[in-house]
């Protein structure tokens, strides 16, 4: 699977030992193919990657202490070579694009058999991107449905992420919403609506996604 004859070094990350014990004793059976270590949270897992510096992290996104999208973001802060795996049971948008968002390079569910996880990890080493079958299909329908961020040239004032924001709010999008699907906290949301309509010079949301309309989008 590896292109050289050094092993892939793998860390596994989930709070359920029964999980890490059966992808263990999978991965063990593959020659070129080492489990460095495991942790059982997000705080552990950036603390082991940072010592093991791992080929490949297998990535649970539902742990306690910290979830996989943070640790997945921090790890690959300081070790943005380490290929990242989500191996979850969780299909929602929000999940999967946040793990995008924080660099994730593939997304499977716990229902992959065996052949499916030693595939990815084989993609995922090659430097690939790839996602579970239902997930793929997901990720089609998203894009095919997506409504175009408003260009720089409409509102030159507003940031990237501003442009970002006020595109979800022309789809309707609470704050909530949106903190949970660009991952980012309700305040900070707020703060970032707070400079839209300001920078639009408008009252409220509504005036806001007309301003918006009227610049072409939607």
């Amino acid at each position: 699977m590896s292109s050289t004859h050094e092993p892939l070094t793998i860390l596994l990350v989930d709070d359920h030992p029964l999980v890490r014990n059966g992808l263990r004793a999978l991965l063990s059976s593959v020659p070129d193919l080492q489990v460095a270590g495991e942790a059982a949270n997000g705080k552990e897992a950036i603390t082991q990657a940072a010592t093991l510096r791992p080929s490949i992290i297998l990535m649970d996104l539902h742990m306690p202490e910290m979830n996989g999208i943070e640790a997945t973001r921090h790890i690959l802060q300081a070790n943005p070579h380490i290929g990242i795996l989500v191996l979850t049971m969780l299909e929602d948008d929000a999940s999967v694009f946040a793990a995008m968002r924080a660099g994730a390079r593939g997304y499977l569910l716990k229902g992959a058999d065996q052949t499916e996880v030693l595939r990815a990890i084989g993609v995922v080493a090659h430097g690939e991107a790839i996602f579970s079958p239902p997930i793929a299909r997901r990720l089609m329908q998203y894009f095919a449905n997506m409504q175009p961020i408003l260009p720089a040239s409409s509102f030159p004032d507003l940031t990237e992420r501003e442009r970002e924001i006020l595109t979800l709010i022309t789809m309707g999008k609470s704050n909530a919403e949106i903190a949970q699907e660009l991952v980012l906290s309700p305040k900070t949301v707020s703060n970032h609506v707070s400079n839209i309509l300001s920078k639009l010079q408008v009252v409220d949301r509504a005036q806001a996604v007309l301003r918006a309309r009227q610049a072409g989008l939607g």
